[in-house]
């Protein structure tokens, strides 16, 4: 999953709040999101 997130995040198919539920739903860690977005998961 990380994969695709990171790329439709990147080519802005998906926003900062979709990929911030990506870690509620435990698709992604918050490692990754810090990763995909440069931003720390609070």
């Amino acid at each position: 999953m990380f994969d695709k997130i990171k790329k439709y995040y990147e080519q802005g198919f998906w926003t900062l709040d979709m990929v911030r539920n990506a870690v509620k739903k435990r698709k992604i860690t918050a490692a990754e999101f810090l990763e995909i977005t440069g931003i720390k998961y609070s």
